[in-house]
């Protein structure tokens, strides 16, 4: 059975408006409300590590649950192109390098392995 077997049509919208407004609400409460004011010292500097927080999150299941291995465990080619990536980012201090170095070793290993 799939979701549309347990829900009705309005009750779907229903439920994508709900989620919609609370999505502004959230968003609405820093933009709008203290977005005219300067934000203290403390809170730009934990600002800054949101990207840095952020990325590993949506990349670690893509590496660690792949579709490719039906979500079974580990690939190896992602783990080393994951592995890759980070070194290539260490030593250059370049995102695009980075990028470029876990692409090119993401395919290199599908080649081989």
């Amino acid at each position: 059975m799939t979701a549309a077997d347990h829900y009705s049509g309005p009750m779907i919208w229903g439920i994508i408006v709900v989620l919609g407004i609370g999505t502004f609400l959230l968003r609405y409460s820093f933009i709008g409300l203290i977005g005219s004011r300067p934000l203290p010292a403390w809170a730009l500097r934990y600002l800054r590590y949101t990207a840095v927080a952020v990325l590993p999150g949506l990349v670690a299941p893509l590496v660690l649950w792949p579709q490719a291995a039906e979500g079974s465990g580990a690939d190896p080619a992602r783990l080393l192109a994951a592995g890759a990536t980070v070194a290539v980012g260490i030593a250059t201090r370049n995102t695009l390098a980075a990028i470029l170095g876990g692409f090119a070793t993401l395919y290199l290993a599908l080649w081989l392995i």
